[in-house]
């Protein structure tokens, strides 16, 4: 595993919740966050400014992505529409002072260039993985999978944040099966906002001890 300290955050599908548990790593670890890879901003301002806002980071503690892009697509297809072609040479970990939080594009199989995943983009990043998944139907076999696909390449993991409505029986199934550890849960919030964020970091691990939990 890689010196630097920090954690990949990726999801089992888009729009899972990915962007709300790196705010929430961010406060709970004081991290600094990168989206190395931000497509969709047609529609939106991007993770990067929700992050910053929900987790109340200084500009200090966010590395602008290496790559934008308009359309909200994978960032192969986003990239070619800009006749953009991702260069590996700028995926690389920035060195920060304390721990760093990266964010993913989507799962795992989200194609990055056409030689490239993002799974692939984690293996070199050689970052440990908090996996967020969905807490109701059909996440057993998403979430399952997608560890599967992690422990392949040799990726450790974390542990599992589901995000939704309590759901014991889904997280038991996970923890057993996958071999994991749920980290902490997610539930549903009318409104996301940075009291709700500081809040659900009171419920996060030191990074100290699940880098310790790994390495035995």
């Amino acid at each position: 595993m890689s010196s630097q300290r920090g954690v990949f955050v990726t999801g089992t599908d888009t729009g899972i919740g990915k962007t709300l548990v790196s705010a929430i790593l961010c406060r709970a670890w004081h991290a600094t966050y990168w989206k190395p890879l931000q497509t969709g901003l047609a529609d939106e301002d991007g993770d990067t400014p929700t992050v910053r806002n929900l987790a109340g980071l200084d500009p200090s503690r966010i590395i602008p992505p290496a790559y934008a892009f308009q359309a909200p697509l994978a960032p192969l297809a986003a990239g070619d529409l800009e006749n953009v072609t991702i260069n590996p040479g700028r995926l690389v970990l920035p060195q920060v002072s304390g721990p760093l939080v990266v964010e993913g594009a989507g799962g795992l199989m989200v194609p990055v260039r056409e030689d490239m995943m993002i799974v692939d983009l984690i293996e070199r990043l050689d970052l440990p993985v908090v996996l967020v998944t969905r807490s109701g139907l059909g996440t057993i076999n998403h979430t399952l999978l997608s560890l599967e696909a992690l422990r392949r390449r040799g990726v450790p993991v974390l542990g599992v944040v589901p995000v939704g409505p309590p759901n014991p029986g889904n997280e038991r199934d996970i923890a057993h099966f996958g071999k994991t550890h749920i980290l902490f849960r997610v539930p549903q919030f009318d409104a996301i906002t940075e009291t709700v964020v500081s809040e659900l970091s009171g419920h996060v691990p030191s990074l100290d001890v699940l880098q310790q939990q790994i390495s035995q």
